[in-house]
């Protein structure tokens, strides 16, 4: 096996089961090491630290799968892990849509899977993981015998690992407009033109705690996409739901979606909505809840004040659209902006508003997303629901 040797002095987080491992801490490495081989690492005095992928051109060079020595990196290797990520799903009570593989938090670095019915969605992010793409592939049908299986490959970070996009089928070609059920409503996911995998089940639990402040409300919903939160609020019984999205094909299926669901008081409207909050507030409009579920604001460190202050800035107009007594319901999926800070960041705008918070519920993404504590990336949904008195 190849090896790497890392500093004398390394981070506690590499000795504590972080499995990154960063180029400053290395010492020494095989000169037979290429890209996308798994390598032995050592301390730098030969005590085995793991065993993981290479790929020298990442910021990250080298990730961890392994802590055991006598476990080998093969194709039993990923039906094991495969198999032992669904039974944790099976045993939470998540099975029918699901994040099958949530990266570090399953001991599989940058491997998403999403399953959706029989249907898998899979996205290797990293080269070390993309080598073992058909192994993968094969233990998914072994596991499950699926439908179908697609990657979403059609991101930049792969480009940062010297690989390039791409999109497509990994199994026989199906219709990727994939019919879900979620909290007993019909929803449509599209695997092949959505967002990321085609939708967001890091909310499912998150949107049935909006269930009894939405009742008899007028409801605004930002940054909807393809209207999930708005359909629940409606289905919920809202006197009457509004959706915003700059996408025209996101406005597009969160009409067929309520339309799925025979609901009528509901619509959407293609429009930019920080542009909106912010005309909006100043029009003095009303409304008893508004809900914010914005895109990531950053992924760089060096932006993370930028991003507080976009969150700062949307929440603030969000608060000024409500009535006194009114519910704000709002998240960040920027893993950089963790949750304290995230908190902080509201009652900046709640301060700003002159308008006091009461905290309903304040939680982080279903469990078919687990949380490691020490793997920041794994924290990275906030949500929150508070009454703006």
């Amino acid at each position: 096996m190849k090896k790497v040797v890392l500093n004398r002095k390394i981070s506690n987080r590499v000795v504590s089961g972080h499995p990154w491992i960063f180029s400053n801490e290395i010492d020494l490495m095989d000169d037979a090491l290429e890209a996308g081989d798994i390598a032995d690492v050592y301390t730098y005095d030969h005590k085995f630290v793991g065993r993981g992928y290479f790929n020298p051109v990442s910021m990250i060079p080298i990730r961890l799968l392994t802590r055991n020595k006598a476990e080998e990196i093969n194709a039993a290797f990923f039906e094991r892990r495969i198999l032992e990520a669904w039974e944790y799903r099976k045993k939470i009570g998540y099975t029918e849509n699901c994040r099958l593989i949530f990266g570090e938090a399953d001991g599989l670095p940058q491997l998403i899977i999403d399953k959706f019915n029989d249907y898998f969605v899979l996205q290797t992010l990293a080269l070390g993981i993309d080598k073992w793409k058909n192994e993968i592939v094969a233990a998914l049908e072994t596991i499950f015998s699926p439908k179908g299986i697609y990657e979403r490959n059609d991101v930049g970070v792969r480009e940062m690992e010297g690989m390039e996009q791409k999109k497509g089928f990994l199994s026989n070609p199906f219709d990727t407009k994939i019919p879900i059920v979620e909290n007993g409503l019909k929803f449509l996911v599209d695997i092949e033109k959505g967002q990321k995998t085609g939708y967001f089940l890091d909310q499912r639990d998150n949107r049935r705690a909006i269930e009894h402040i939405v009742k008899g409300a007028d409801v605004l919903g930002a940054f909807c996409y393809t209207g999930t939160f708005e359909i629940h609020a409606a289905s919920y019984g809202a006197k009457h739901v509004l959706g915003l999205d700059i996408s025209e094909n996101a406005v597009a299926q969160a009409r067929e979606n309520a339309a799925l669901n025979q609901l009528d008081n509901i619509s959407f409207q293609a429009i930019n909505a920080f542009d909106a909050l912010k005309q909006w507030s100043k029009e003095d409009k009303k409304w008893d809840v508004v809900m914010l579920d914005p895109p990531s604001f950053t992924k760089s460190r060096e932006n993370v004040q930028n991003a507080i202050g976009g969150y700062k800035e949307i929440n603030l107009r969000g608060m000024k659209l409500l009535k006194p007594g009114g519910f704000l319901v709002t998240s960040s999926c920027t893993n950089l902006v963790q949750p304290d800070v995230f908190y902080q960041t509201i009652e900046m705008a709640a301060k700003d508003a002159k308008r006091n918070l009461r905290q309903v519920v304040f939680q982080s993404q279903s469990a078919d997303h687990p949380i490691i504590r020490g793997l920041e990336n794994t924290n990275y949904l906030k949500f929150l629901i508070v009454q703006v008195l």
